[in-house]
């Protein structure tokens, strides 16, 4: 087997069909097909060989799924740091000996500034070209690696993935029963995992213009410019992106589904997502690094008893648990087994806190609370380990965020005290601070903040180290609600 078997029967239905839309131009299968065999030629003839570590150096782009693709269709192994820059490319090659960076002048600057890549001996950019047919993807066991990715490191040390091409096919099954996709359909989306999945189906991807790095930092306009221009009717994007653009009130009468996860997605994003896109299915998807997706829930699925709990501290609905995975809850904490579910990390030492062995069966340690409801449905508590005494984050964040005024809500522990920041949207209408204190009354303290600082990767979790710090340099007594 190998990945790109998939996309080569894509390129027999539809040759002519864009694939990906990006940076102002498109590209058709029969072409991304024609020169990602090229690249593929190339960096064979350079010596890379099956189970080679390689190392795309490219932004999101074209480019980027060319390298990806002409590396699996070798058999390479594609190797992702788990963020842009300088220390993500350091934990990548303490983790393992990379052959080869693919990538443009960059991947000389990193050559030159990083010694760990110094004795990298195949170096090539991702444009060629190729006369002739392609040559067949090599054929792979269906635990031949094929992907090493990294977890986020928001609670500590990131630690790598190894996908392999069945693990991946598997994932690719999942993650289709999820979006149901039409082969008219034409996605905004920003995630690579679904991209390559919408490749396997032969659907159009349109890569949203702007620095993805910093999804909450996004311009809507080049996005919604984007929408109108490729008659866009899915959006696949993150939390962070999908506030900008409900924030921008604009009107979006022809999408039709929107998927959005990568961390939690609170009611009051939903039903600004419902306004901004009222045709829309709107869904919330659940997952892990470890395990996507695990769960998903959508905006019309979530009744008025659903909110109403949610506004009382019930937690964070996710969701139906998907077919074919395993969950249990174990002293509050989520587990999930499965065969789209990693087994084990690349280093077995990081294994030990994460998987347990169960009657033959391993399963994954998400590190997140939560518990099943009467209907089988999954409601998050946030991270385990962040309860401060009795209080689950999700459980207070999600009433918070439930008040009118409250724009980010986040719940720490401050020197042994429970402490809420809140984040204002605009102003805190003086009414929260009386609801507030008759409901959590004696059981923790509520402090306004102008900003709370939120993860590296998606801009979407917070990052409760930081404000923790941020709390505790602010000091007793600073800015109470």
């Amino acid at each position: 087997m190998n990945l790109v078997a998939l996309l080569d029967e894509q390129v027999i239905r539809h040759p002519g069909k864009i694939a990906l839309f990006a940076g102002g131009r498109g590209i058709c299968y029969a072409e991304l097909q024609q020169r990602s065999a090229a690249l593929a030629a190339r960096l064979s003839a350079g010596g890379l060989r099956q189970g080679d570590a390689a190392l795309p150096v490219l932004d999101v782009g074209i480019p980027l799924y060319i390298a990806l693709l002409a590396l699996f269709r070798l058999g390479a192994v594609v190797v992702v740091p788990e963020r842009a820059g300088l220390d993500g490319l350091r934990t990548a090659a303490g983790s393992i000996a990379i052959r080869a960076l693919v990538g443009d002048w960059r991947r000389h600057v990193v050559r030159q500034f990083l010694p760990a890549f110094r004795g990298t001996r195949i170096v090539t950019s991702p444009h060629a070209i190729l006369s002739g047919p392609a040559p067949k993807a090599v054929e792979l066991p269906a635990d031949a690696p094929a992907l090493i990715t990294f977890t986020s490191g928001s609670t500590g040390r990131p630690k790598a993935i190894v996908r392999s091409h069945g693990f991946l096919l598997e994932q690719h099954r999942q993650v289709g029963a999820l979006l149901q996709s039409a082969e008219d359909d034409v996605a905004l989306i920003s995630l690579p995992m679904f991209i390559l999945c919408n490749l396997a189906l032969g659907v159009t991807s349109v890569i949203p213009d702007g620095d993805l790095r910093y999804p909450a930092a996004c311009d809507p306009r080049p996005l919604l410019r984007q929408i109108e221009r490729h008659r866009v009717n899915r959006l696949v994007l993150p939390p962070a992106m999908c506030e900008r653009l409900a924030e921008s009130g604009a009107m979006l009468t022809g999408i039709t589904q929107i998927f959005t996860g990568g961390g939690p997605v609170f009611p009051d994003l939903l039903e600004r997502l419902s306004r901004l896109a009222p045709q829309a299915r709107i869904t919330a998807v659940y997952g892990s690094s470890e395990a996507e997706p695990i769960a998903h829930v959508s905006l019309q699925d979530i009744s008025a008893a659903d909110l109403a709990a949610m506004r009382h501290g019930a937690g964070l609905l996710a969701g139906r648990p998907v077919d074919g995975l395993g969950l249990r809850i174990e002293d509050d904490e989520i587990w999930v087994s499965g065969s789209h579910v990693v087994k084990g990390y690349l280093n077995p030492a990081d294994d030990s806190a994460s998987k347990r062995m169960i009657g033959g069966t391993i399963w994954h340690r998400t590190g997140d609370a939560g518990r099943l409801d009467e209907h089988g449905r999954l409601w998050l508590l946030g991270r385990h380990e962040a309860r401060c005494g009795s209080l689950f984050p999700f459980a207070v964040e999600t009433a918070a965020r439930c008040m009118r005024g409250v724009r980010n809500a986040a719940l720490v522990n401050v020197g042994g005290s429970a402490v809420l920041a809140v984040e204002p949207d605009k102003t805190v209408a003086a009414h929260f601070a009386q609801d507030w204190s008759r409901r959590w009354a004696g059981d923790l303290r509520v402090v306004v903040v102008p900003g709370i600082p939120m993860d590296r990767r998606h801009n979407s979790k917070v990052d409760y180290g930081r404000l923790r710090a941020l709390l505790q340099r602010r000091g007793p007594g600073q800015s109470p609600l």
